[in-house]
């Protein structure tokens, strides 16, 4: 049995959490069965970020809202797998695109191998998923094709940047098309396979997108206010490498400390004194206070959903995650 986390196994009721831990166990086998190959080189490359680990969210998900109908549904596992590697392979494109060196604290595949062997093995992650999606039948390939759609749009909306429009509002939609989009649909595939009528799936796949914006941008928070042993990286490394994140994009527009403005406006931060003069600023200025509440905001989304569906232990620990996700900013 896989152990969670504490700060995961923390919020999942107790009723449930046997269950859930035993469904991550088994698609965390299956996901090396998925990215196995008769070449060499393709079974360790596809194996690479597997094996290296992760938050799982996306089949967290599918455990989690499955809870609600039948959870030992063999479908459910399949689908949870297709979208992981849905993720892992944007994550070989990702690293190609930002000349990463590293990927969960291992040399990514860029590194390791070559861009094109990293590319081609992102492709052949997406090839797996479809694979798997056909045998799950024509919704299951129809929703994949589509969350693959917005999502590739998302990354194209914040590789351009926002061209004259707000910002904001651009950054919060690229947010939803990149990440959320395929939480949404681990949302919907555990209500889907798991027997659900069709309404509780709708408010799933509502439940899922808010509550997947509500994660990267917490995500993206933690990254400024968290130590590295609770976000998993160095502190600022977005401001080092010049990522707009949300609480940057607020100050940058806001009245708050020109000095915190004018650092934050020569995009990647290079110098250390001046990163760790504008990681200070960022973290004492009202723009920080404002993401906050605006995870907040989206987690309380999510929860309103929520509060539509059947009442139990399944829904407690959906109630519970939206909490996890607000508080764990700060």
């Amino acid at each position: 049995m896989i152990m969670m986390a504490p700060a995961l196994s923390d919020f999942i009721d107790p009723a449930v959490r046997d269950s859930v831990s035993e469904f991550l166990t088994t698609v965390e086998t299956e996901l090396l069965v998925a990215v196995a190959s008769p070449d060499p080189l393709v079974d360790e490359a596809a194996a690479h970020l597997v094996r290296a680990g992760g938050k799982r969210f996306r089949p967290l998900t599918v455990a989690l809202c499955a809870q609600l109908g039948d959870p030992g549904r063999p479908e459910l596992a399949t689908s949870a797998v297709l979208m992981e590697l849905t993720h892992l392979a944007t994550l070989y494109h990702d690293d190609v695109m930002d000349e990463a060196p590293l990927r969960r604290g291992a040399a990514s595949a860029n590194s390791r191998w070559s861009n094109k062997i990293a590319v081609y093995v992102g492709d052949f992650l997406l090839a797996r998923a479809a694979q798997m999606a056909a045998g799950l039948g024509e919704e299951a390939v129809r929703l994949q094709a589509a969350t693959l759609s917005q999502l590739v749009r998302g990354q194209l909306a914040e590789t351009v940047g926002p061209r004259g429009g707000d910002p904001i509002r651009h950054h919060l939609q690229a947010v939803e098309d990149k990440t959320a989009s395929l939480i949404a649909t681990s949302a919907r595939f555990g209500g889907l396979f798991a027997g659900l009528p069709a309404e509780h799936v709708a408010t799933l796949a509502e439940f899922g997108t808010a509550i997947g914006i509500a994660f990267q941008l917490s995500d993206d928070l933690l990254d400024i206010a968290s130590e590295s042993a609770q976000s998993g990286k160095t502190p600022g490394t977005d401001l080092r490498e010049g990522v707009p994140t949300l609480p940057v994009l607020y100050a940058l527009g806001g009245e708050g400390h020109p000095r915190l403005r004018e650092l934050l406006a020569q995009g990647p931060i290079t110098d250390d004194a001046e990163h760790a003069e504008a990681l200070a600023l960022l973290r004492e200025s009202a723009a920080l206070k404002q993401a906050r509440e605006t995870v907040h905001g989206y987690a309380e989304t999510a929860r309103r959903s929520v509060r539509t569906l059947p009442g139990g232990a399944a829904r407690r620990t959906l109630e519970s995650l939206c909490d996890y996700i607000a508080d764990r900013t700060g």
